[in-house]
């Protein structure tokens, strides 16, 4: 039923709910606001959780890269080794090695870690057991020549050469020897004074024990120096406490002054040592070198010697002179005999034997 208003001659009919038009258009008005807007406040939403997620990787990335303030004090760095003195080595974090819990491992394994951009050796790490010890003949390593391979030959030195091709791990613990990831430039004395002794006594305990060592070596340079300043050595006896040890071994060579950014040497003005070739030629060639170059520690007929860290060194057996039986320093044995037995001697193996000793068959000295 319709009302209607007279407007002239005009009657136009008038509902009685005519507001319900105007206010559906403003409801849906209304409607499409509050969806856009919750659009809105869904995608400011969804951008502000997508910008935290970075901000956090963003962190993650930056924890990993930078190290834990806390950990600092066991990272191992240059200013960590005092000035060279008189002795070989030093020993660093009182004597403890760096190795993390995840790094303990008896499992067998031999790692020789990349060269850098200069090309120098960065670092050999390894699970040193019986089944690591060489049973092959040894390869010759006299193709390679480590960065800083700048050798000549000194009266003062014993065996003549400043320099060695020092294994990182010693060949007489693994039976890697022409390896370039493996050798570093080394005076005869880090060689021979420094990292010998360690190596022989792991030697030794592995053979003694059957049991394994956590054992690694990493050489530090100054800068862009192609000769190291000197290697860390360390080592952890994994099925028992009798081997361990954290020692820094000097590149370094008494009576020598040595330029570490490129090899070369000379006598120190305060020692009598002298250079005893001008001219050092090859014999494989035939070819001259200069002064500051010389011929493989190997091919050289006068030098007589193991240019290497694996050159023999003195063993050092316990007899007991009661059973007439001599043993390993390492030997569980050796714990079981009177002092008034017990004898200890540098003697070598056959000249022992000789005497009427018999190797003990537990460690097989």
């Amino acid at each position: 039923m319709c009302n209607y208003t007279e407007c002239g001659n005009n009657k136009t009919p008038k509902h009685k709910n005519s507001s319900i038009i105007p206010a559906i258009c403003l409801a849906g008005a209304l409607l499409v606001l509050v969806t856009v807007c919750s659009g809105c406040k869904s995608t400011v939403a969804s951008e502000q959780i997508s910008a935290a997620k970075i901000e956090t990787v963003q962190e993650e990335v930056r924890d990993k890269a930078q190290p834990n303030k806390e950990d600092e004090k066991d990272l191992f760095t240059l200013a960590m080794v005092p000035e060279y003195s008189s002795n070989a080595y030093v020993d660093i974090n009182d004597d403890v090695p760096f190795f993390s819990e995840e790094e303990l491992t008896e499992e067998n394994f031999q790692e020789y870690w990349p060269l850098d951009e200069l090309g120098r050796c960065t670092g050999a790490f390894a699970c040193i057991g019986p089944e690591s010890l060489p049973t092959g003949a040894r390869e010759n390593a006299s193709m390679f020549e480590p960065t800083g391979w700048q050798s000549v030959k000194y009266d003062s030195i014993d065996g003549g050469y400043l320099y060695n091709r020092c294994h990182l791990i010693g060949y007489q613990l693994t039976g890697q020897s022409a390896n370039e990831r493996n050798l570093i430039t080394g005076t005869r004395y880090m060689n021979v004074e420094g990292m010998l002794p360690f190596e022989n006594s792991v030697q030794m305990y592995v053979e003694g024990t059957g049991n394994h060592v956590l054992y690694r070596v990493r050489p530090y340079y100054n800068g862009d120096d192609l000769l190291a300043t000197g290697v860390l050595m360390e080592a952890k006896s994994l099925e028992d406490p009798l081997v361990q040890f954290c020692a820094f071994c000097y590149n370094v060579q008494p009576g020598i002054e040595i330029d570490y950014a490129t090899g070369f040497s000379k006598a120190s003005e305060t020692t009598d040592s002298e250079e005893v070739l001008a001219i050092v030629s090859d014999p494989e060639t035939g070819d001259s070198e200069s002064v500051t170059r010389s011929v493989e520690d190997e091919v050289v007929a006068d030098e007589g010697k193991e240019e290497t860290s694996e050159e023999p060194a003195e063993i050092t057996y316990v007899l007991n002179t009661n059973t007439k039986k001599f043993h390993m320093p390492y030997c569980s044995s050796v714990k079981d005999i009177k002092d008034k037995n017990k004898k200890e001697t540098t003697m070598s193996r056959e000249e022992i034997i000789s005497q009427g000793y018999q190797p003990c068959k537990r460690c097989n000295p």
